[in-house]
């Protein structure tokens, strides 16, 4: 028996809640030798099969995952599928997936409690593991450099975009770039607000929408929303997020580190240019499908925007490219690269 630990299901949707919550959907449609761990309690399906949901223990949060969960596990001797970044530390056999250290190479974007305890858990988890998950080459190598892991101990399973970022109507009442994400210090949001503070003063009709909140585990971050021309829009849902990505002129993502980074990839599925930091994963995810600009300088940030919302033939190459590009991503082939790896540990486990 595969045991998908399902405590993503109890916690906000971020980007490691949407790969979980992707890859298990279409784990269920490839397998059917899955069942769904979850704490009893609220917590919210996410349009998985109920039929293959079980509430597991008595307890909540880390202490379930570290007490209930293996306990649940042991008892139907099964394999524990952990795709969010923490898991069991005291659990085989057990497939663990770590999608990034964003919270070691920027601290100050956590919340102490945050970084005490994936600081206890993580390590413990990578050793525990028969085998180890990641949503990039660029992953994979920072997290083997510094846990001292071997590469091959890795499969990169990359993250997709969902179907429902699409092309479609364009509804909007005056011109706007778009930003999505938690504003949270490593997402480098203070210099993009100043990037288009510059930009503004030649383009006085454009608007920056931002969507988005912070989570509990982040350290919390303060901008100025007086401008007129920004605004904070909060979380939104799916339907209307891929209306605001149709809409934009252009969507900016000026992130100093990402695991992946699926907004991009949303927002190319969607016919959206993308403005993109030249930092971390963000090369190896886009390729030559977005304008790249240096994270740490407003002025080229600035000169991004301009550039893209004055030369109508540069956003339309850059629309075909990210349809290009988007097209590489698909959650069903990340799935069914994830059986596999399933398939594999399965079979080392009959040979033990």
């Amino acid at each position: 028996m595969i045991i998908v630990n399902a405590r993503f299901l109890t916690q906000r949707t971020t980007g490691i809640q949407r790969f979980a919550t992707e890859i298990t959907r279409e784990l269920l449609e490839l397998r059917d030798d899955l069942v769904l761990a979850v704490p009893r309690g609220p917590f919210d399906d996410a349009g998985l099969d109920r039929d293959r949901l079980l509430e597991v223990g008595r307890l909540r949060g880390h202490g379930w995952e570290q007490i209930d969960l293996p306990l649940f596990a042991a008892r139907r001797r099964g394999l524990v599928l952990n795709l969010a970044s923490t898991g069991p530390i005291r659990y085989r056999p057990q497939i663990s997936t770590h999608h990034d250290i964003t919270y070691v190479r920027h601290p100050e974007s956590f919340g102490r409690r945050f970084r005490t305890v994936y600081a206890l858990v993580v390590p413990r988890l990578i050793a525990q593991s028969s085998h180890l998950l990641t949503v990039s080459e660029f992953s994979r190598d920072e997290i083997a450099d510094h846990f001292g892991v071997p590469r091959e101990r890795f499969t990169v399973i990359p993250n997709g975009a969902d179907d429902r970022f699409r092309p479609g109507p364009v509804d909007h009442d005056r011109p706007y770039l778009l930003a999505v994400s938690s504003p949270n210090a490593h997402k480098n949001f203070a210099r993009m607000l100043s990037a288009f503070a510059i930009f503004s003063a030649s383009h006085p009709d454009v608007e920056l929408r931002v969507v988005g909140s912070q989570t509990n585990s982040f350290s919390r971050q303060r901008y100025d929303e007086t401008s007129a021309r920004v605004r904070f829009l909060g979380r939104v849902d799916d339907a209307e997020l891929a209306a605001l990505y149709r809409g934009a002129l252009a969507f900016v993502f000026p992130s100093l580190y990402e695991g992946f980074g699926i907004p991009p990839l949303e927002a190319q599925q969607c016919g959206c240019p993308v403005i993109a930091a030249r930092a971390a994963s963000m090369p190896e995810v886009l390729g030559a499908s977005a304008l790249f600009v240096d994270p740490y300088d407003t002025d080229d940030l600035a000169a991004a925007m301009a550039r893209l919302v004055d030369d109508a033939a540069l956003r339309e190459r850059l629309v075909a490219a990210g349809f290009d590009n988007a097209a590489r991503f698909s959650w069903r082939r990340s799935a069914e690269r994830v059986s596999q790896v399933i398939d594999e540990a399965l079979a080392a486990r009959c040979g033990e």
